[in-house]
């Protein structure tokens, strides 16, 4: 084996002590900080020992990843440090194409497909479900699934490995499994919070022109702006009694906006960094695309940022897989890599050369409203523990700094945990897939999650499926129902679609089935909008 860089890694010095565990027990929950190698280094460890004691031709290990890039990324760089070609060795990863290697990395719905067809997963030996701390919602159908399956599988191990947020839960859950932490590569990294970003980059002379509008804009928000002054005066008081903060910084933190993201500041933050810090990649946090455009368009545009050599990566699901791997690539000497991401970099992936987080506080929440029966997806200010794994992003290297664009008064006031996806969307889909599973009655089934959803949230989504005719008075699947089941739709959408090739009028049903489901059309990646932006040239009979 060519373990080479991932013998640094904290979780190589615990590799007996892990594998010792997970050969001893049948569940095994491992915890570790950011950078500890448990996403690249367990998987590894299982496969070593087994091939040592002599089990190396029947050991199949599934490791699974909440998103795409993940899957990909910790693949190839798992095949790269045991010197082998992904997909032809010990190692490869599987998306919605077919591979196979000794250990897999698939998507969590990779894994419900291979549990649909196999409910006791009779040819793997080891599965890892990593990130559950994002308790995503098929993450927590598949962990429910799994307290089914493992009595009747006694040689099947399972590892659960979460970031350091509440592992003890996972634990209490299985019955008090086993559990394991490994430490982090600790580099200490400062904190700054709102305050001392408008004290550091004296911001305020294009925010007094705002405060104005924002107020009156405010006053629609009688209760927001109170509730916000509440939690702010007292906090205002303290620093001026201090002395800690000029006037005009508590004047400004008076009176911003308290919803919106102020991407100036953003763009005037990065240009202090890069002027007044040393060399370091900087990670930003946005809660979507469209705040990711915006702030890259405005980057590109700064007279300052454009007489250093700055490299602007937007991160995103939307972003293509090849453009997605330039964000791990280190830049040339003198460049300055500054990656624009949603909450895909806070835990998913890691960036190994970040030395500076902006963390905007705020990231796009998908909510179902079970009074009006309606999904809404909006920003919402982090948990505390989103606001700690992305200050965690920092210092992989050396010594971070982290910039979180909220003040102090507001982290007091942040949840610890982000609400279970489960517990705030639509049923419909899951509950298709249970049945395809054939886990019984719904209720019961959803009461044995870790935090089981609404039973109105329930009901709403039977008498849908019912209204459909995809499920039966008595919740069993119906031929309509198997086939909703199967596509990655949901179900209003995809009976649209099975009637209109019944009916063959596919060309039209399908552009309006992709529009309902598709993102904005008029938000797109930079490089397509560049392409656009070429094509209108040519046909206007112009060059670049």
């Amino acid at each position: 084996q060519c373990y080479h860089t991932g013998k640094k890694l904290p979780a190589f010095k615990m590799m007996k002590e892990i594998s010792d565990t997970i050969t001893s027990n049948q569940v095994v929950v491992i915890s570790g900080e950011t950078g500890c190698g448990k996403t690249t280094q367990v998987a590894q460890f299982i496969l070593d020992n087994e091939i040592q004691m002599g089990n190396g031709s029947i050991t199949y290990i599934v490791c699974t990843q909440p998103r795409r890039i993940s899957a990909i990324s910790v693949a190839e760089r798992v095949a790269e440090e045991r010197c082998e070609v992904i997909g032809m060795n010990s190692v490869g990863y599987q998306i919605r194409l077919e591979s196979r290697g000794a250990i897999l990395y698939c998507t969590t719905g990779i894994l419900l497909k291979k549990l649909a067809e196999d409910p006791a997963l009779l040819d793997v030996s080891h599965l890892i479900l990593d990130e559950i701390h994002e308790r995503d919602t098929l993450s927590d159908f598949v962990i429910t699934i799994l307290k089914d399956v493992l009595p009747k599988r006694s040689d099947l191990k399972l590892i659960l490995m979460s970031a350091s947020l509440n592992a003890e839960s996972f634990s209490r859950y299985y019955n008090n499994c086993a559990m394991l932490h490994i430490p982090g590569i600790t580099f200490e990294v400062k904190q700054y919070y709102l305050e001392d970003v408008l004290e550091m980059t004296k911001y305020g002379g294009r925010l007094k022109e705002k405060i104005s509008v924002t107020s009156k804009r405010n006053r629609k928000k009688k209760q927001e702006q109170q509730d916000y002054s509440n939690m702010i005066e007292p906090y205002i008081r303290l620093c001026e009694l201090e002395k800690k903060y000029s006037k005009t910084t508590l004047k400004l933190l008076e009176n911003m906006n308290i919803e919106e993201i102020d991407l100036e500041m953003i763009v005037d933050l990065v240009e202090y960094i890069c002027y007044n810090k040393n060399d370091g990649a900087i990670l930003i946090f946005l809660p979507g695309w469209d705040k990711i455009s915006q702030l890259h368009s405005l980057l590109q545009e700064s007279q300052l940022l454009k007489r250093k050599q700055c490299l602007f990566i937007p991160l995103h699901s939307m972003i293509s897989t090849m453009q997605q791997k330039s964000a791990f690539k280190r830049p040339g000497r003198g460049v300055r890599k500054i990656i624009i991401s949603t909450n895909i970099a806070e835990t998913s992936i890691t960036i190994d050369d970040i030395v500076y987080v902006i963390d905007s506080g705020k990231t796009k929440m998908k909510n179902f409203d079970v009074l009006n029966n309606i999904t809404t997806l909006k920003e919402e200010w982090v948990s505390l523990a989103n606001a700690t794994q992305r200050k965690g992003r920092a210092g992989r290297v050396r010594k971070g700094e982290c910039y979180h664009l909220f003040s102090r008064a507001r982290e007091q006031e942040l949840a610890s945990y982000p609400l279970p996806e489960l517990m705030r969307t639509r049923l419909e889909e899951v509950i298709l897939q249970a049945k395809m599973l054939q886990v019984g009655y719904i209720k019961p089934f959803l009461s044995k999650v870790m935090n089981p959803p609404d039973l109105i949230a329930i009901d709403i989504s039977l008498e849908l499926l019912m209204t459909l005719n995809a499920l039966d008075d008595e919740e069993n699947l119906t031929p309509l129902g198997y086939h909703l089941a199967k596509l990655p739709l949901d179900p209003q959408t995809g009976k649209m679609i099975l009637f209109a090739a019944i009916f063959s009028c596919v060309d039209p049903i399908f552009s309006v089935a992709a529009s309902l489901n598709h993102r904005d059309p008029f938000i797109i990646p930079p490089i397509a909008k560049k392409r656009s932006s070429y094509r209108e040239m040519e046909r206007a009979g112009r060059k670049y």
